[in-house]
Protein backbone atom coordinates (compact mmCIF):
# COMPACT_ATOMS: atom_id res chain seq x y z
CA UNK A 1 0.00 0.00 0.00
CA UNK A 2 2.93 2.34 0.68
CA UNK A 3 4.06 2.00 -2.94
CA UNK A 4 0.51 2.59 -4.18
CA UNK A 5 0.16 5.73 -2.06
CA UNK A 6 3.50 7.08 -3.26
CA UNK A 7 2.51 6.33 -6.86
CA UNK A 8 -0.75 8.24 -6.55
CA UNK A 9 0.89 11.15 -4.78
CA UNK A 10 3.58 11.50 -7.41
CA UNK A 11 1.12 11.13 -10.27
CA UNK A 12 -1.36 13.73 -9.04
CA UNK A 13 1.47 16.12 -8.28
CA UNK A 14 2.25 16.09 -12.00
CA UNK A 15 -1.41 16.67 -12.86
CA UNK A 16 -1.42 19.60 -10.44
CA UNK A 17 1.37 21.30 -12.40
CA UNK A 18 -1.12 22.02 -15.16
CA UNK A 19 -3.69 23.43 -12.77
CA UNK A 20 -1.10 25.64 -11.07
CA UNK A 21 0.03 26.99 -14.43
CA UNK A 22 -3.52 27.91 -15.39
CA UNK A 23 -4.62 29.55 -12.13
CA UNK A 24 -4.24 33.03 -13.61
CA UNK A 25 -6.67 34.96 -15.77
CA UNK A 26 -3.77 36.54 -17.66
CA UNK A 27 -2.26 33.15 -18.51
CA UNK A 28 -5.60 31.96 -19.84
CA UNK A 29 -5.81 35.11 -21.96
CA UNK A 30 -2.28 34.57 -23.27
CA UNK A 31 -3.08 30.96 -24.08
CA UNK A 32 -6.21 31.95 -25.97
CA UNK A 33 -4.19 34.35 -28.12
CA UNK A 34 -1.50 31.76 -28.80
CA UNK A 35 -4.12 29.27 -29.91
CA UNK A 36 -4.99 31.71 -32.70
CA UNK A 37 -1.40 32.12 -33.91
CA UNK A 38 2.13 32.03 -32.58
CA UNK A 39 3.40 35.34 -31.24
CA UNK A 40 6.42 37.07 -29.80
CA UNK A 41 6.57 38.20 -26.19
CA UNK A 42 6.36 41.78 -27.41
CA UNK A 43 3.22 41.08 -29.44
CA UNK A 44 1.55 39.42 -26.47
CA UNK A 45 2.58 42.27 -24.19
CA UNK A 46 0.99 44.80 -26.54
CA UNK A 47 -2.26 42.84 -26.95
CA UNK A 48 -2.79 42.14 -23.25
CA UNK A 49 -1.58 45.46 -21.87
CA UNK A 50 1.00 43.78 -19.63
CA UNK A 51 4.67 44.71 -19.44
CA UNK A 52 7.10 42.60 -21.45
CA UNK A 53 8.68 41.35 -18.22
CA UNK A 54 5.35 40.29 -16.72
CA UNK A 55 4.26 38.64 -19.96
CA UNK A 56 7.53 36.72 -20.12
CA UNK A 57 7.11 35.51 -16.54
CA UNK A 58 3.63 34.14 -17.27
CA UNK A 59 4.90 32.42 -20.40
CA UNK A 60 7.73 30.79 -18.49
CA UNK A 61 5.26 29.32 -16.00
CA UNK A 62 3.22 27.82 -18.83
CA UNK A 63 6.35 26.61 -20.56
CA UNK A 64 7.42 24.73 -17.45
CA UNK A 65 4.00 23.06 -17.43
CA UNK A 66 4.51 22.04 -21.10
CA UNK A 67 1.56 24.15 -22.26
CA UNK A 68 3.63 26.35 -24.56
CA UNK A 69 6.98 26.11 -26.27
CA UNK A 70 9.29 28.76 -27.65
CA UNK A 71 11.69 29.30 -30.52
CA UNK A 72 14.24 32.08 -31.02
CA UNK A 73 14.05 33.86 -34.36
CA UNK A 74 16.72 36.51 -34.65
CA UNK A 75 16.20 39.02 -31.86
CA UNK A 76 12.77 37.71 -30.92
CA UNK A 77 11.39 34.69 -29.07
CA UNK A 78 8.22 33.23 -30.56
CA UNK A 79 5.74 31.22 -28.45
CA UNK A 80 3.12 28.68 -29.52
CA UNK A 81 1.02 25.93 -27.87
CA UNK A 82 2.74 22.58 -27.55
CA UNK A 83 -0.10 20.59 -29.15
CA UNK A 84 -3.77 20.58 -30.12
CA UNK A 85 -4.54 19.20 -26.65
CA UNK A 86 -3.93 22.68 -25.23
CA UNK A 87 -6.92 23.99 -27.18
CA UNK A 88 -9.09 21.15 -25.95
CA UNK A 89 -8.03 21.93 -22.40
CA UNK A 90 -8.87 25.63 -22.66
CA UNK A 91 -12.23 24.87 -24.29
CA UNK A 92 -13.07 22.49 -21.45
CA UNK A 93 -12.26 25.14 -18.86
CA UNK A 94 -14.39 27.74 -20.63
CA UNK A 95 -17.32 25.38 -21.14
CA UNK A 96 -17.23 24.19 -17.54
CA UNK A 97 -17.20 27.75 -16.23
CA UNK A 98 -20.02 28.74 -18.57
CA UNK A 99 -22.21 25.86 -17.37
CA UNK A 100 -21.39 26.08 -13.66
CA UNK A 101 -20.92 29.80 -12.94
CA UNK A 102 -23.85 32.15 -13.35
CA UNK A 103 -21.34 35.01 -13.34
CA UNK A 104 -20.10 34.01 -16.81
CA UNK A 105 -23.58 34.28 -18.27
CA UNK A 106 -24.23 37.54 -16.41
CA UNK A 107 -21.01 39.15 -17.63
CA UNK A 108 -21.66 38.00 -21.19
CA UNK A 109 -25.30 39.12 -21.14
CA UNK A 110 -24.34 42.53 -19.76
CA UNK A 111 -21.81 43.09 -22.54
CA UNK A 112 -24.01 41.85 -25.39
CA UNK A 113 -27.15 43.60 -24.15
CA UNK A 114 -28.55 45.76 -26.97
CA UNK A 115 -25.91 44.44 -29.34
CA UNK A 116 -27.62 42.57 -32.13
CA UNK A 117 -26.19 40.50 -34.91
CA UNK A 118 -25.34 37.00 -33.68
CA UNK A 119 -27.25 34.25 -35.43
CA UNK A 120 -27.13 30.46 -35.32
CA UNK A 121 -25.47 29.08 -38.42
CA UNK A 122 -25.52 25.89 -40.44
CA UNK A 123 -21.76 25.58 -40.84
CA UNK A 124 -21.83 23.38 -43.94
CA UNK A 125 -24.35 25.69 -45.59
CA UNK A 126 -22.25 28.74 -44.75
CA UNK A 127 -19.19 27.20 -46.43
CA UNK A 128 -21.27 26.31 -49.46
CA UNK A 129 -22.70 29.83 -49.75
CA UNK A 130 -19.27 31.39 -49.26
CA UNK A 131 -17.75 29.17 -51.93
CA UNK A 132 -20.53 30.14 -54.34
CA UNK A 133 -20.03 33.82 -53.57
CA UNK A 134 -23.52 34.24 -52.15
CA UNK A 135 -22.21 35.53 -48.83
CA UNK A 136 -19.03 37.27 -47.71
CA UNK A 137 -17.36 35.67 -44.70
CA UNK A 138 -15.09 38.16 -42.95
CA UNK A 139 -12.27 37.16 -40.64
CA UNK A 140 -11.73 40.33 -38.60
CA UNK A 141 -8.77 39.03 -36.60
CA UNK A 142 -5.20 40.27 -37.24
CA UNK A 143 -3.63 39.02 -40.47
CA UNK A 144 -1.19 36.70 -38.68
CA UNK A 145 -4.09 34.83 -37.11
CA UNK A 146 -5.86 34.51 -40.45
CA UNK A 147 -2.71 33.12 -42.05
CA UNK A 148 -2.29 30.60 -39.23
CA UNK A 149 -5.74 29.18 -39.96
CA UNK A 150 -9.16 30.40 -41.08
CA UNK A 151 -12.62 29.23 -42.09
CA UNK A 152 -12.62 28.12 -45.75
CA UNK A 153 -13.42 30.89 -48.26
CA UNK A 154 -13.17 33.58 -45.58
CA UNK A 155 -11.68 36.96 -46.48
CA UNK A 156 -9.18 38.64 -44.19
CA UNK A 157 -10.20 42.13 -43.15
CA UNK A 158 -8.77 43.00 -39.73
CA UNK A 159 -11.08 45.10 -37.59
CA UNK A 160 -8.62 47.99 -37.34
CA UNK A 161 -8.68 48.27 -41.17
CA UNK A 162 -12.42 47.77 -41.60
CA UNK A 163 -13.52 51.41 -41.54
CA UNK A 164 -11.13 52.54 -44.26
CA UNK A 165 -11.87 49.52 -46.47
CA UNK A 166 -15.66 49.58 -46.35
CA UNK A 167 -15.80 50.63 -50.00
CA UNK A 168 -14.29 47.26 -51.01
CA UNK A 169 -17.29 45.37 -49.63
CA UNK A 170 -20.46 44.77 -51.70
CA UNK A 171 -23.69 46.07 -50.18
CA UNK A 172 -25.82 43.63 -52.15
CA UNK A 173 -24.50 40.58 -50.29
CA UNK A 174 -24.86 39.43 -46.71
CA UNK A 175 -21.71 39.68 -44.63
CA UNK A 176 -20.93 37.14 -41.91
CA UNK A 177 -18.14 38.11 -39.54
CA UNK A 178 -16.22 36.02 -37.02
CA UNK A 179 -13.21 36.45 -34.76
CA UNK A 180 -11.71 34.37 -31.94
CA UNK A 181 -14.77 32.59 -30.66
CA UNK A 182 -17.68 33.21 -28.29
CA UNK A 183 -15.84 35.62 -25.98
CA UNK A 184 -14.19 37.76 -28.66
CA UNK A 185 -15.55 41.27 -29.25
CA UNK A 186 -13.90 42.07 -32.60
CA UNK A 187 -16.81 40.65 -34.63
CA UNK A 188 -19.32 42.42 -32.39
CA UNK A 189 -17.74 45.79 -33.12
CA UNK A 190 -17.38 44.94 -36.81
CA UNK A 191 -21.07 44.12 -37.15
CA UNK A 192 -22.04 47.32 -35.36
CA UNK A 193 -19.94 49.38 -37.78
CA UNK A 194 -21.15 47.52 -40.87
CA UNK A 195 -24.81 47.92 -39.96
CA UNK A 196 -24.39 51.64 -39.32
CA UNK A 197 -22.98 51.90 -42.83
CA UNK A 198 -25.97 50.14 -44.37
CA UNK A 199 -24.61 46.62 -44.80
CA UNK A 200 -26.58 43.46 -44.08
CA UNK A 201 -24.29 41.84 -41.55
CA UNK A 202 -24.38 39.18 -38.82
CA UNK A 203 -21.75 37.47 -36.73
CA UNK A 204 -21.23 33.88 -35.77
CA UNK A 205 -20.08 32.71 -32.37
CA UNK A 206 -17.57 30.23 -33.75
CA UNK A 207 -13.90 30.97 -34.08
CA UNK A 208 -11.39 28.79 -35.86
CA UNK A 209 -10.90 26.60 -32.79
CA UNK A 210 -14.63 25.94 -32.41
CA UNK A 211 -14.95 25.33 -36.15
CA UNK A 212 -12.20 22.72 -35.99
CA UNK A 213 -13.73 21.08 -32.90
CA UNK A 214 -16.85 20.41 -34.97
CA UNK A 215 -14.71 18.41 -37.39
CA UNK A 216 -14.78 21.04 -40.14
CA UNK A 217 -11.77 21.92 -42.32
CA UNK A 218 -9.49 24.87 -41.70
CA UNK A 219 -7.53 26.60 -44.43
CA UNK A 220 -3.93 27.69 -43.93
CA UNK A 221 -2.86 30.21 -46.52
CA UNK A 222 -1.30 33.60 -47.04
CA UNK A 223 -3.39 36.70 -47.55
CA UNK A 224 -1.56 37.58 -50.74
Amino acid sequence: MADYGRYQSQLYEQFARVGKALCSSKRLELLDLLLQAERTVEDLSHETGMSVANTSQHLQVMKQARLVESERRGNFVVYRPTSEHVGVLLSSIQQFAQHRFAEVEAITRHFYDNREGMEPVDRALLMSRAKAGDVIVLDVRPVAEYEAGHIPHAVSLPFEELKKRLSTLPKDKEIVAYCRGPYCVLAVEAISLLRKEGFTAVRIEDGVREWSEHGLPIEHSKTA
